[in-house]
C-alpha cells in the first residue's frame, strides 16, 4: 500500500505560501505558510500534521493491543504534542485518556507502552517519544 500527499509552495520561505492536498482529499489545497508554522497564522503546518498522524496511529494501535489482551475500549482519546526547536522535531508526547471496562491500571499502562513503541509512526520518528495515560472509571 502506498499513500500520498502533495505540497505546493510559491515564493520565498518567509513571504511565500503553499497548500497541501492528501490522496483522500481530506486536505484539499489546505493552506500553510511561515506564519501558520512559526506564528499564529491561518492554516496548518507540518508539525501539526505529524502530531495528528502520531495521535491517530498510536490510538488505533492501542485499540489493537487492548483487543489482543481481551479488552474493548469504550473510548480512547489521545493528544499528541510535537516539540519543534532549532529546526528539528525533538519530541513527540502522547497524552491518553481512556475508558476501558475491566482493565486494571498496570495492564493498561503496559498496553500504552506497547502501542507507543510499536505504532508505525512511532517507528518512523527518530525522536524521543513519551506518553502519559489516565484510565477513567
Amino acid at each position: 500500500m502506498i499513500r500520498n500527499a502533495t505540497a505546493v509552495w510559491n515564493g520565498s520561505g518567509k513571504e511565500g505560501n503553499g497548500n497541501l492536498t492528501t490522496q483522500s482529499t481530506t486536505l484539499n489545497k489546505t493552506q500553510y505558510s511561515f506564519n501558520s508554522r512559526f506564528a499564529e497564522g491561518v492554516g496548518t503546518n507540518p508539525e501539526e500534521l505529524v502530531a495528528a498522524a502520531h495521535a491517530g496511529c498510536f490510538t488505533m494501535k492501542l485499540s489493537f493491543v487492548l483487543g489482543e489482551a481481551g479488552f474493548t475500549p469504550d473510548t480512547l482519546e489521545t493528544k499528541c504534542e510535537i516539540t519543534f526547536e532549532n529546526g528539528a522535531i525533538t519530541k513527540s508526547h502522547l497524552i491518553v485518556k481512556a475508558k476501558v471496562p475491566g482493565i486494571d491500571d498496570a495492564k493498561f499502562q503496559a498496553s500504552v507502552k506497547d502501542a507507543e513503541a510499536n505504532c508505525p509512526i512511532s517507528k518512523l520518528l527518530n525522536t524521543a517519544i513519551s506518553s502519559e495515560a489516565t484510565l477513567e472509571a
